[in-house]
């Protein structure tokens, strides 16, 4: 397990690195990322999903530990928001407090299972794919439009921003692609696999490429909000309804690794594009990265 964490944050490392080298122009960076984003990501999701045997997975119960977790976390901040903004968090950084403390980077959690357990974790990652990204991106967008300081999206420029989403289109496709693959043509399932094998190593040089040492603040309240929520609430409540639940061995392993993983590179694009406390996103995500170094083993380790 750690050696495969140690791989993982080796190959965000080598990102970081060839940035600051400038090695990869920061215009080149951008172009990697919407291409891991629009294509690669959506890709790995695709065939994932389409070639998984769902059947003989716990599906619901790995599907409802998660997606409860989530709305567990995200009904505590709205509930706490009064309490927050006596505080002084104003409407933009509990945005990014509320990205940060639920989102997960699927990049980390991808690579994790694979290294984990091979194949039979990239499936089981598939299905906390599925369940979390939708809910995820819905709960994101519609609290980005109520409380950042961005223009207001409408309910029809947030449904289809919320349709078109990589993460949700492509989890939709593979589901549905699922229950038609015995008449997939197999260069199209080898041209997704192929496809999907570059996200991984190309995603987690992305995250380690929008690492920004520079800007860490001294932690301050609300960095330490989410980063309590995220990697050390979230990963309780995970193990504790995922047992409740009757999930145990690798898919009980694999809703923890989804719940721990740091917060996702993404956040920050969207905190900048609807509104939000970009500055503090990209703070809580470089912060959260890092730390995870050390969180994660030990959630898999003791909860696992």
């Amino acid at each position: 397990m750690l050696a495969s964490l140690i791989a993982v944050f080796l190959v965000i490392a080598t990102g970081w690195v060839l940035k600051v080298r400038g090695t990869v122009s920061p215009a080149h960076w951008l172009g990697v990322e919407r291409l891991t984003y629009q294509v690669l990501f959506p890709a790995v999701v695709v065939h994932t999903l389409a070639v998984a045997d769902l059947g003989r997975l716990p599906v619901l119960a790995m599907g409802m530990s998660l997606v409860l977790t989530i709305l567990t976390v995200a009904g505590l901040l709205l509930a706490s928001r009064p309490l927050l903004l006596r505080a002084g968090i104003d409407g933009p950084a509990f945005t990014s407090i509320f990205q940060g403390s639920i989102r997960w980077n699927t990049f980390i959690g991808l690579a994790m299972a694979a290294g984990l357990l091979g194949r039979d974790g990239t499936t089981l990652m598939a299905i906390a794919v599925a369940a979390m990204i939708p809910l995820l991106n819905v709960l994101c967008v519609v609290v980005l439009a109520r409380y950042a300081n961005g223009r207001p999206m409408g309910a029809l420029a947030t449904a289809r921003s919320i349709a078109f989403n990589p993460f949700i289109w492509s989890s939709a496709l593979g589901l549905v692609l699922n229950q038609l693959q015995w008449m997939l043509p197999v260069p199209i399932v080898t041209y997704l696999d192929v496809m999907g094998r570059a996200a991984l190593g190309v995603g987690l040089l992305a995250v380690g490429a929008g690492l920004d040492l520079r800007s860490l603040a001294r932690p301050r309240l609300a960095h330490w909000i989410a980063i309590t929520l995220k990697l050390v609430v979230m990963p309780l409540l995970a193990w504790t309804i995922g047992r409740s639940l009757g999930l145990s061995g690798p898919a009980l392993t694999m809703t923890i690794v989804a719940a721990s993983v740091p917060t996702a590179t993404a956040a920050y694009f969207l905190a900048r594009d609807l509104g939000g406390d970009a500055p503090l996103m990209a703070e809580i995500t470089t912060l959260q990265t890092l730390l995870a170094l050390a969180t994660l083993p030990l959630a898999v380790l003791f909860l696992g």
